[in-house]
């Protein structure tokens, strides 16, 4: 595929004069908490990224180290060497090492910041503090905003470095910028207090962030019931003003898994509208359920509410609206509160949009596609869910994000959980769960269902454009060969409306599809709810035949301490049903019989897994279980052995547990 990003060495950015509008605040710790001036576009900043991708089109995106730095200088590796005047915004990692990391500015020969690369993000060390520096989900991430005048370089005191991201924006010359300095009052006063507690407030009320001064707030309570075919209106505004939250109670009723329910906004009368999503994926549901938990959007599970506080300004009227496609007579009892203020739409600021798009299957050689849009915005946060077409394996998720902002490939990623300041998917304690954070996260890892996911909000590190947007993410390590089911929401500011008006396919196309096939590997990853009380050993085992087999190994001799010898799996299924349940064993000269178990019960017929030789084995049936949404018990017992069996033991080697939905 084309790379057309400059080499790593070229991130040596001229601060040149953009395009002058308004006064654009100066960067730093005061304006990260100042939500109100997210509407406001940003003609004078250029959004830029220097990362670890693999310039040569594959996926050595940080493994050896090879992109992973500017030039060496002595000892140290320059990671980044940036012109101003500028600013740091996001540093993110999953390999940080224990190495110092130098920032000099403006010229400087002596570092003025060195610190522990780990140390930058474990948020006690002043002024890289918690939550703005934090780690989760394999990721390591600051958002402690790093200004500087005229340059800044980065540096690395040691031997390797591996995956890195470093986001910076780049602003007019005669931009009002002040160097960082780390023990400026501001880094330990109210500036970095109000930031801090921001990012605090996740899942609570943070509307009063995006409250312009002086304004009045107004908190307009609705209720009414969502039929089928009809709509219940959330806001309709005569007047200038604009929303500063959204709270609908019932968030489990509108993320369904057949997308029915969609939200609509409509600003100043445009026709077109600016918000058009189904309702639960645009507050961050993912493959029916509340998933997303964010600082400004996201789902608070303790109350089953939605809650949206993205300040959407409008000069003349403001429509806001739930619909409902969906089959049937039931109806949805809808009680909403929406948060507006008296000033509205500012000159230079823009309109809030959000669009949703699938692409399933996805195309062969072609990047899934966020968006594409033409004129001045700036992008402030996406949702992806994204699900294999081939069960148990997750290596879509190998795809960088690409940021293409006006004609120029200006941030290119290293893996599609990097982009959500996660890390290493598939691995225990790391990207392998639904967790949120306040600025990202994991909406889903199933590698048995093929299923991952996740958000990232760009609050102070918006990718901001003048001219146009195409924001993509491949699906695969190289050439986009992975064919996927690929579901996005884009969440962002424009100052003109499309110029080609986004639209919803229906609902047989918006329908989350479950897979019919869930494929589990006991040798990887999957949860043991038990075994054998006594007289058993569980290994693990990796051997080469055809190509490489990962197997989970029960060896057990004499009696157990309830009877037969066994074990049971715990598999998470999509949907509600009846199942079909097979294995995949290696057969062995001393491998058991066994049998699928259900409250005492067998469920099917016995399978033999002996052989004169040992090696894998193709799919033995076990019988049917009628299974719920969620979490099931697969409970298997080791009832004999084959005459010619070997050894005074019984032996099940089990590579994968399969359930086909019938």
């Amino acid at each position: 595929m084309p790379r057309l990003i400059a080499p790593i060495a070229a991130a040596c950015v001229a601060a040149t004069g953009f395009a002058s509008a308004q006064a654009i605040p100066p960067p730093g710790i005061a304006n990260f908490s100042r939500m109100d001036l997210l509407p406001q576009l940003k003609s004078s900043v250029r959004t830029d990224s220097i990362s670890s991708y693999d310039r040569t089109g594959g996926n050595d995106d940080g493994f050896s180290g090879r992109y992973s730095f500017v030039r060496k200088e002595g000892d140290g590796l320059v990671v980044a060497d940036l012109k101003g005047p500028g600013c740091i915004t996001r540093i993110w990692t999953p390999t940080p090492t224990d190495d110092p990391l130098e920032f000099y500015f403006d010229g400087e020969t002596t570092p003025r910041v060195t610190i522990g690369f780990r140390e930058l993000f474990l948020g006690t060390k002043p002024p890289f503090v918690a939550p703005l520096s934090g780690y989760g989900s394999g990721g390591f991430y600051c958002y402690v905003p790093m200004p500087y005048q005229k340059s800044c370089k980065v540096v690395l005191r040691g031997k390797l470095m591996q995956f890195y991201q470093i986001n910076y924006a780049t602003y007019d010359a005669a931009a009002p910028v002040t160097t960082f300095q780390p023990d400026a009052a501001e880094l330990r006063g109210p500036a970095m207090e109000r930031a801090q507690k921001l990012l605090a407030t996740t899942g609570g009320d943070v509307s009063a962030f995006g409250t312009p001064e002086g304004s009045h707030v107004k908190v307009t309570r609705v209720t009414g019931q969502l039929k089928p075919g009809g709509t219940v209106s959330l806001l309709n505004a005569r007047g200038g003003g604009r929303v500063l939250g959204i709270r609908i109670k019932g968030a489990h009723s509108l993320a369904r898994k057949d997308r029915a329910v969609v939200l609509r906004a409509y600003w100043d009368g445009n026709k077109s509208p600016a918000i058009l999503c189904p309702a639960g994926d645009f507050f961050g549901a993912a493959w029916g359920q509340p998933a997303m938990r964010s600082v400004m959007i996201g789902t608070d599970a303790v109350s089953d509410t939605d809650y949206c506080y993205f300040p959407m300004p409008f000069q003349k009227s403001a429509r806001i609206e739930l619909s409902s496609d969906a089959p049937g007579d039931s109806a949805i009892d809808v009680t909403a509160d929406v948060i507006t203020a008296d000033k509205p739409l500012q000159p230079g600021e823009g309109h809030f949009y959000s669009t949703w798009r699938r692409e399933s299957p996805t195309t062969q050689g072609k990047p899934f596609n966020y968006v594409t849009v033409e004129g001045r915005g700036h992008v402030v946060g996406v949702a992806l869910q994204a699900q294999g077409s081939v069960p148990g394996i997750t290596p879509f998720f190998e795809g960088d994000d690409q940021a293409w902002l006006d004609g120029e490939l200006r941030i290119h990623g290293t893996g599609s959980e990097d982009f959500f300041n996660g890390g290493w998917y598939d691995v225990p304690g790391r990207w392998e769960a639904r967790a949120s954070y306040p600025l990202s996260g994991c909406l889903q890892y199933s590698r048995p269902m093929a299923r991952s996911g996740g958000y990232r909000l760009f609050l102070q590190d918006e990718y901001s454009f003048k001219h146009t947007l195409k924001l993509d993410m491949e699906h695969a390590p190289e050439h986009n060969d992975f064919v996927a089911d690929y579901t996005s929401v884009t969440w962002l500011y424009l100052e003109k409306p499309p110029t080609t008006p986004w639209s919803l396919p229906d609902v047989a196309a918006r329908t989350v599809t479950d897979p019919t096939r869930l494929v589990f590997s006991p040798g990887w990853y999957t949860p043991i709810h038990a075994f054998s009380m006594q007289n058993a050993v569980l290994t693990k085992l990796s051997e080469q035949y055809d190509r490489e087999h990962r197997s989970l190994s029960l060896q057990a001799k004499g009696e157990n301490m309830f009877g037969e010898h066994l074990i049971s799996f715990l598999c998470t299924v999509p949907a509600a049903g009846k199942y079909r349940v097979s294995i995949e064993p290696i057969t062995s000269p001393d491998g058991c019989i066994v049998q699928l178990f259900q409250n005492e019960r067998a469920m099917g017929p016995k399978a033999d897994t002996y052989a004169t030789k040992r090696g894998p084995h193709a799919a033995m049936p076990l019988g049917t279980l009628e299974l719920n949404e969620g979490q099931n018990q697969i409970f298997i017992k080791l009832v004999g052995k084959n005459p010619a069996a070997a050894g005074d033991g019984l032996r099940f080697d089990v590579e994968t547990v399969l359930l086909d939905k019938e």
